[in-house]
């Protein structure tokens, strides 16, 4: 086998085993599997080999001195509308100064909702079928012309479908959006490992890689070059979002406003839970620091404690809705790359967390083998686990059938049918609060199938501006489309 550089590094390490097959390939399968290992941080995989794989490694969440984190009430909750309305203006101030831009997680493909394509162009409106990435890129687009500024949009895609992302927003002209203010980027990717840490091969021309989980969104921003970027365009605010939920108030004034009022370093939205069993993580209070703990981490006593007044505890509910400092961003990318090779990591460092899995792989003679139990680890982070790290953290509340219906399932819940519903309720209400005739059942939902277009209003100000200057006013009827 000619030693190439890398090989050496990799036998050095004592993954050796990647080049197994090396003098099997054709040349470009050979340099293929060369790019590949080239993506890889090998002091790193020694580190999580050591923390994450050791016996007693694994143990589960610490939950000593948990608390329910405090959060900002909604005005109608209780919350103080003086200090709602000041966020709102402070916000509003920081789009009109262009210091804001949108972030989308949209590495993942429409497989479990049995559709063959990158997830953003599932069609999900109720009328017109408009694509996820079309909703977004309209609500960016209306945001820019109401605050006089138009915005950046960076958009994190995955190796599998990055092209395909691409493609798609060139053939619809980036709905109306400037191309050069979307920039597409992708995600990180890790190697999965045996239990005893060593690189596997999917193929023997071919490593088993993996996408590095949300959490890698923030150092995929530093080696990407778009903090760099943010910097000399003057945008220090980034409001992150994930690519299933048409209807996240992609730029919301207000949450942006909180953030910066505070200083806050990394915010975050939630919802009341609407059961104690929902599948929602929980934002907590834990020595004097934000987190949040997953809904399987959580022991089902605790998820349903009530307080004195018969309220859930554990009542605030992550939905992955985050605005985030620009220099925040590139201090824990920083210290992810930093520290991935210490001995001792930072206290500062973004964990990695395991997960087990059947992962395709290759016997030692090269043929394929797809295993019937977990046989080996990927590796992933999570964007939430930032919180901790965060200076000045805000929780605020919003309202779920405001922000939240994701398109996750091909049918029952969150799926196209509930958020299409979801939809529906919305254009409802903002129709119902300007006076128009609409009716609705006792969920809201109207027997009318209608689209109002974020280009039209993408929140319930830009709506009723709107709507104030039709003359004469349509009627709600079977087919509405307001543009």
């Amino acid at each position: 086998m000619a030693q190439h550089p890398l090989i050496a590094k990799f036998q050095q390490a004592g993954q050796g085993q990647v080049f197994a097959f090396f003098d099997r390939l054709s040349a470009d399968e050979q340099a293929r599997l060369l790019s590949e290992a080239a993506e890889i941080d090998l002091e790193e995989i020694a580190r999580l080999t050591r923390t994450l794989l050791a016996k007693g490694a694994a143990a589960g969440v610490d939950l000593t001195g948990l608390e329910p984190a405090r959060y900002e009430a909604l005005p109608k909750n209780g919350g103080d509308a003086a200090a709602w309305a000041k966020a709102k203006a402070a916000g509003e101030e920081a789009l009109r100064a262009g210091r804001v831009a949108a972030f989308t997680v949209a590495g993942g493909q429409g497989t479990r909702l049995g559709y063959n394509g990158p997830k953003g162009t599932f069609p999900v409106t109720p009328l017109k079928q408009k694509p996820l990435f079309q909703v977004f890129a309209e609500k960016i687009r209306a945001a820019g012309t109401r605050y006089g500024r138009p915005l950046h949009w960076f958009i994190m895609t995955s190796h599998q479908n990055h092209e395909a992302t691409e493609s798609f927003f060139t053939e619809h002209a980036f709905f109306g959006l400037d191309h050069g203010r979307v920039h597409f980027f992708r995600q990180g990717r890790m190697p999965a490992v045996t239990f005893d840490g060593k690189i596997m091969l999917e193929s023997p021309g071919r490593l088993a890689m993996s996408p590095d989980g949300h959490g890698g969104s923030l150092r995929a921003l530093e080696r990407s070059g778009s903090l760099d970027l943010m910097e000399r365009e003057g945008i220090d605010t980034l409001s992150y979002f994930q690519v299933d939920n048409p209807l996240v108030r992609c730029i919301d004034p207000a949450f942006i406003g909180w953030h910066r009022l505070r200083r806050s370093e990394m915010s975050s939205k939630m919802v009341p839970k609407a059961f104690p069993e929902e599948k929602v993580g929980h934002f907590c209070e834990q020595n004097g620091r934000l987190v949040v703990i997953e809904y399987s981490d959580m022991p089902l006593a605790m998820q349903r404690e009530k307080d004195a007044a018969g309220h859930l505890r554990y009542i605030a509910g992550s939905i992955a809705i985050h605005v985030l400092d620009r220099e925040f961003v590139r201090r824990m990318a920083g210290h992810l790359h930093a520290t991935a090779g210490a001995a001792a990591a930072s206290t500062d460092t973004l964990p990695f967390h395991r997960a087990d899995k059947k992962i395709p792989t290759v016997t030692a003679n090269g043929q394929p083998v797809k295993p019937e139990k977990p046989n080996g680890v990927k590796f992933e982070m999570f964007v939430f686990d930032a919180l901790p790290f965060a200076k000045n953290p805000v929780v605020i509340e919003t309202a779920r059938e405001n922000d939240f219906s994701p398109v996750k399932n091909a049918e029952g819940v969150d799926s196209p049918e509930t958020c299409r519903k979801d939809q529906l309720r919305q254009f409802a209400r903002w129709l119902i609060a300007n006076g128009a005739a609409v009716e609705v059942d006792a969920t809201g939902l109207p027997p009318t199938t209608m689209e109002v277009s974020p280009l039209f209003g993408y929140d319930e100000d830009s709506f009723a501006e709107a709507w104030k200057k039709l003359s004469p006013k349509p009627a709600v009827r079977e087919g509405l489309y307001l543009e």
